[in-house]
């Protein structure tokens, strides 16, 4: 039991956690030692049951971030191996992951390569991220063909927020905001702004992240 790997799934999704954990206990090399629906006390488990490799969700139990517990290990163990999971192909999960020193980071629903062949490279010491990022549709348009300032945009759009309050937010003026919005209206061919945040939610393209005062 002392030389297998022990593993950590931080899941709230019932297929996925199950395909991982039958992945983990058909396997000689490892052990899993807890699987838990909520990233918000994934520090702690990592902690308690001397964690090796965390396989984590992006958005978890009550809208707890993987990410955000990511950077809680590493802060805590640099050694502990991470790879995050997630099915929203939201465009800022990659580039948080990579800052963080997050290992590995696999699509659920994008990723050609195995989960378990991820791992093995990952335990081997390589960073293991997908060559390019999920496009999905949204309306008429590709979400490639939203510029960043777009996407940043609607993002904060998810959240509820009027133009102004936008426009504080990521230091830009209303009327830029408002020519953003109609620019996305007209590439995707929504006739509102409610319909193109909604459906931008439902995609997974933009996720606005909850902040860890709200849990």
């Amino acid at each position: 039991m002392n030389d297998r790997i022990n593993v950590m799934i931080v899941e709230d999704q019932a297929m996925p956690r199950q395909l991982f954990e039958t992945i983990l206990l058909s396997s000689p090399k490892y052990h899993l030692a807890i699987s838990i629906d909520n990233a918000a006390i994934a520090d702690i488990c990592c902690v308690r049951h001397k964690i090796d490799l965390v396989l984590m969700d992006v958005v978890t139990k009550n809208g707890a971030s993987g990410l955000a517990a990511a950077e809680k290990i590493k802060a805590q163990n640099k050694q502990v191996k991470i790879i995050i999971v997630t099915s929203m192909p939201e465009c800022s999960y990659v580039e948080r992951a990579r800052k963080i020193g997050v290992e590995g980071f696999w699509y659920k629903d994008f990723s050609r390569e195995p989960i378990l062949s991820l791992m093995e490279r990952v335990l081997n010491g390589e960073q293991v991220y997908p060559d390019e990022k999920p496009t999905v549709a949204l309306g008429l348009a590709d979400s490639d063909e939203f510029t960043g300032r777009e996407l940043e945009v609607l993002r904060e759009m998810t959240g509820g927020f009027t133009n102004a309050e936008i426009a504080q937010r990521l230091g830009i003026s209303p009327n830029v905001v408002r020519n953003h919005i109609m620019s996305m209206l007209e590439k995707t061919g929504f006739r509102s702004r409610t319909e193109l945040a909604v459906r931008a939610r439902e995609t997974g393209l933009v996720i606005l992240e909850r902040k860890e005062e709200d849990f």
